[in-house]
C-alpha cells in the first residue's frame, strides 16, 4: 500500500535535518580541499615563475615568449593575493 504525502514529508524533513547537520562537516571539509587546493596552484605558479626567471636564451622569440609567460604568471599570482 502506498504511503500518503504527509508521511513523505514527514520523511523529507528529518533527512533535510539530518543533512543539515552533516552538511556543515562537509562544508567544511570542502572548504579546506580547497584552501588546500589554492595554496598547490599557488606554489605550482611561484615555481614556474621562478624556473621562467632562470631561464637564459639569445632567441628573441623565445624571449618573447617566456616574457609573456612571466606576465601571465604574475597576474595569476595578484589574484592569489
Amino acid at each position: 500500500m502506498a504511503r500518503g504525502w504527509e508521511s513523505k514529508s514527514v520523511e523529507e524533513q528529518l533527512a533535510e535535518k539530518e543533512s543539515a547537520t552533516l552538511s556543515q562537516d562537509e562544508i567544511a571539509h570542502r572548504r579546506r580541499l580547497a584552501d588546500a587546493q589554492r595554496q598547490r596552484e599557488k606554489q605550482a605558479l611561484e615555481l614556474q615563475h621562478e624556473r621562467i626567471l632562470n631561464e637564459r636564451t639569445s632567441n628573441p622569440n623565445r624571449r618573447a615568449a617566456l616574457e609573456a609567460a612571466l606576465a601571465d604568471i604574475e597576474a595569476k599570482l595578484k589574484s592569489f593575493s
